[in-house]
């Protein structure tokens, strides 16, 4: 018969922590590129716009259709990196 030996208690018992707090700096940084990510994807999207408008001789059709391309993307951008 085998004696058993002192085994330290099973850490799986206790249940893993959930997710980490962030520090202040991370979350005052977040806060500041969140803004700037999303004005600088709208304007870059339509600005492409505006130029393509210039190039083919259009009425701002296109700066319409990418500005609002760029707000959605921006939104989504947004979502994704937002915890939750």
């Amino acid at each position: 018969m085998e004696l058993a030996l002192d085994e330290p208690p099973n850490k799986t018992d206790s249940a893993p922590p959930t997710q980490k707090t962030k520090s202040a700096g991370m979350q005052f940084g977040q806060a500041i590129e969140l803004p700037i990510v999303f004005v600088a994807t709208v304007v870059i999207a339509g600005g492409a716009g505006y130029f393509l408008d210039h190039w083919l001789h259009t009425k701002f059709i296109f700066m319409f259709v990418f500005g609002a391309l760029g707000f959605f993307a921006a939104v989504r951008e947004i979502l994704r990196r937002l915890p939750g």
